[in-house]
Parts: structure tokens; C-alpha cells; sequence
């Protein structure tokens, strides 16, 4: 793919990802995305056969910055500590900060709007967005069993279950961010998710 054909294709999925975030994809017409990127139908319909592809391409493009988000924080946290617990607790520390320092409030999540309207877009982009979240139970889910075998749990928990809240709090504190228009709310709530872990894990939670 030449630069510049790479370079349309990202025009059109950074309009359709503000659009679809701001209206929803069923809404979100090529119409609009084509003229939100500045581009001709022909032009859309060069690169994508239909929205669908289009979708499945967003999703793809939003999962993979995700996940390289999370691979680089995961690498930073490691060379800090040689600590499970600790590795973990720095790495949710890492991403309460990155998301605070946004320049402009969180946009939203594509996972939350394709799940909503999941019966809109075709069975592949549900799947992929399954599939996303199971990537980042797993990610969430070893940590978390390493650390249990170091430092046994205070109470009962289920680890996968455990693993599972790191996304709600994520998805929850979006939609605060959302509701209030600040970004402070999603920090917040990992670093609250971050307390609670110690809580659960440390052998002394007062430290």
C-alpha cells in the first residue's frame, strides 16, 4: 500500500471514528464520513466495499493502538520493579497518568458503541470486538495469577472475574468522562482499581 493510499484510509477512519462516537455507527451515513474526510464517494468506496469493511477496519485500527498502548506501559512497569504485584500496580499508575494527560476529553470507546449495536454492524466486527476484550482479560488475568501465587488473596475472588473489572472500570470511568467532560474521572477510577488490588494482594494493605 503506497503512502498516500495508507494516508486516505486514515483519513476516513479518524472521521468515522468521531462520527460513529459522537452519533453512533447505525446514524453515521459514508455520506458523512466522506465529507468529514475531505474525500469523494469513489474515493471511499476505493478503500472499502461497504461500511462494514469500513468497521471492521476501525475496530482493527482502535484494538491494535490499545493494545500497543498497553504493551508499552506493561514494558515500562516491568523494568521498574521485578514484583508481580508491583509490576501490576505500576502499570495501572502508568495508564491513570496517560489518560489524564489527554489534551481533550476521552472520545468514547468503539467496543461500548459496537456492543450497543452490535445487531447493526455484521457478526465479524462483533466478534472481533469479543475478542478484544477477552485479549485484554488474558493480559490482566496471568498478572494476576502470578501475583496470587506470590501473594495469596485477603478474601475470595474469582481472577478472571477480577481481570474482567479492569475493563469496566475503564468503559465506566469513559462514560464519566463523557458525562462530565473531564478527564480526571477515568484516572480516578483506575487508580481507585489499583487500591482495591493492593487491598486484595498486599501482605500489608496499609503500605
Amino acid at each position: 500500500m503506497s503512502n498516500r493510499s495508507h494516508a486516505t484510509q486514515e483519513r476516513i477512519l479518524a472521521a468515522a471514528e468521531t462520527l460513529i462516537l459522537g452519533r453512533g455507527f447505525s446514524s453515521t451515513g459514508i455520506d458523512e464520513i466522506v465529507d468529514a474526510a475531505a474525500i469523494t464517494k469513489s474515493g471511499f468506496f476505493y478503500h472499502y466495499s461497504d461500511k462494514n469493511e469500513m468497521a471492521r477496519a476501525l475496530v482493527k485500527r482502535y484494538l491494535e493502538k490499545d493494545n500497543q498502548v498497553f504493551t508499552d506501559l506493561f514494558a515500562r512497569a516491568d523494568s521498574l520493579s521485578e514484583d508481580p504485584l508491583q509490576k501490576l500496580l505500576i502499570f495501572l499508575h502508568l495508564f491513570a497518568e496517560t489518560m489524564a494527560k489527554m489534551e481533550m476529553t476521552h472520545p468514547g470507546c468503539l467496543v461500548v458503541t459496537f456492543t450497543y449495536e452490535r445487531y447493526q454492524a455484521d457478526e465479524q466486527v462483533a466478534d472481533m470486538v469479543r475478542q478484544g476484550v477477552l485479549h485484554w482479560r488474558e493480559l490482566i488475568a496471568d498478572r494476576l495469577e502470578t501475583i496470587a501465587q506470590v501473594y495469596p488473596p485477603r478474601l475470595a475472588v474469582d481472577l478472571e472475574e477480577l481481570a474482567d473489572m479492569f475493563t469496566t472500570v475503564v468503559e465506566g470511568g469513559i462514560l464519566l468522562t463523557r458525562v462530565f467532560d473531564h478527564n480526571k474521572h477515568l484516572g480516578k477510577q483506575v487508580l481507585l482499581y489499583r487500591n482495591f488490588l493492593r487491598m486484595i494482594f498486599s501482605p500489608d494493605a496499609n503500605h
